[in-house]
């Protein structure tokens, strides 16, 4: 979803790109310049032969297109590539201050506010943490912080902002008992139209996508994504969530929940099923940590600063694996996955224990009949989601979007 507004300029046109509409001059040369670029991101770096080769374009079609780029700030040339006879070839590839965007994370526990670049950097960031989200809060702490963040901007990097991505979970008001929130608080979020809200006090372009989706998608372009074209995705957040990824394409199904792996049917310790939300999910070691009278807040001050919380923290660990790889492998046994990727809002030390306690747990299963996946740790992190709000942007306007991503050309 998004709402209108754009005041970049560049050789690239918002909204020029309709899939339902016909071609023109316009709209092909605007396709093939988010082509090209989409190529050089994906690769980090290309020459004009290097693209024309992947993408099937003409030589001077490509040449015409990355003068135009270059103009407008959006590529910057890399050093000479010297080979044996002829010119020596020289790299493009993005320029990270030709465009910001800004990306929200709505948690249960936190929300964060980040500034990324045109390559997938964080620049500056903001970090709230709440008992349990509410709707006039968080667009607050939307306005205020985006309102912040940019007045540490130079004025010509504001005028590059291309807007707001929103990662959020959604039907927030289901998870009332879960966050122990009050259910007619949490009933705020029925008919509350955040983008909308959010709208009407900015005056940058707001795009909103569910946080699993986001997290994905973030992946995708920024991490194991040139690695793998068919992946499942596992996010483990206050609730754990996921995506799904089919030739290099985002695949977010009929009502844009594929993936959302929590509801996956598990059996727990006591043999019986449960959904896997129910067992790898944050919120359940917060849970472990209360009933041995532990403080769990520090679990929200900062994902990459948690504390080894000893025996809870390793019984919470085992469990979530058992869990994980039983998902793994119901995945692997509908779509042949090439992997399955695993990250959460905690530290890459936490990430690869539960990896390496996942990877064991396979060993226990029964996969006659099934070509398990490899198992990799996300390498995004533990701001995936945030990065994938601020992805949303950036896709919409100077990328392919992750709908419609390419395959390897």
């Amino acid at each position: 979803m998004s709402v209108t507004g754009d005041p970049l300029r560049g050789s690239l046109q918002p909204d020029v790109i309709d899939p339902s509409g016909g071609a023109n001059q316009t709209r092909v040369r605007a396709y093939n310049e988010r082509l090209v670029m989409s190529l050089v991101r994906r690769h980090g770096s290309l020459s004009k032969a290097d693209i024309a080769r992947r993408s099937g374009l003409s030589a001077q079609t490509v040449s015409v297109i990355m003068r135009a780029l270059e103009s407008d700030g959006l590529l910057i040339r890399g050093a000479p590539v010297r080979g044996r006879v002829g010119q020596p070839s020289i790299p493009m590839r993005l320029n990270p201050d030709a465009v910001f965007s800004f990306g929200v994370k709505i948690g249960r526990r936190s929300t964060d506010l980040v500034l990324m670049d045109f390559v997938g950097t964080i620049r500056l960031h903001l970090h709230q943490i709440h008992p349990y989200p509410l709707p006039a809060d968080l667009v607050a702490f939307i306005v205020e912080g985006t309102e912040k963040l940019e007045a540490q901007l130079k004025p010509d990097q504001r005028k590059r902002i291309a807007g707001i991505g929103i990662a959020t979970p959604y039907e927030l008001w289901n998870w009332a008992e879960e966050v122990g929130a009050p259910r007619e608080e949490m009933d705020k979020w029925r008919d509350f139209d955040l983008a909308a809200a959010v709208a009407g006090r900015s005056r940058h372009a707001i795009f909103l996508q569910n946080d699993g989706t986001s997290a994905c998608g973030a992946e995708l372009a920024f991490g194991v994504g040139a690695n793998y074209p068919d992946f499942v995705y596992f996010y483990i957040g206050s609730f754990i969530g996921g995506g799904v990824v089919i030739n290099s394409a985002l695949f977010s199904g009929r009502t844009g929940t594929a993936g959302a792996v929590g509801p996956l049917p598990v059996s727990g310790k006591d043999g019986k099923t449960t959904q896997l939300l129910k067992i790898a999910s944050v919120f359940v070691l917060e849970k472990l940590l209360r009933e041995r009278g532990i403080d769990p807040r520090p679990l929200w001050y900062s994902a990459d600063d948690w504390i080894d919380f000893g025996e809870p923290l390793d019984t919470w660990i085992q469990d979530s694996a058992a869990a994980l790889a039983q998902a793994a492998v119901s995945a692997a046994s509908i779509i042949d996955f090439s992997a399955a990727v695993i990250d959460g809002g905690f530290p890459p030390w936490v990430r690869s224990r539960l990896l390496a306690a996942t990877r064991k747990a396979l060993t226990a299963l029964d996969l006659q009949g099934v070509t398990v996946p490899d198992l990799v740790e996300g390498a995004v992190g533990s701001h995936a989601r945030a990065i994938g709000g601020a992805s949303l942007p950036l896709f919409s306007r100077y990328l392919l979007d992750t709908n419609v991503l390419f395959k390897e050309l």
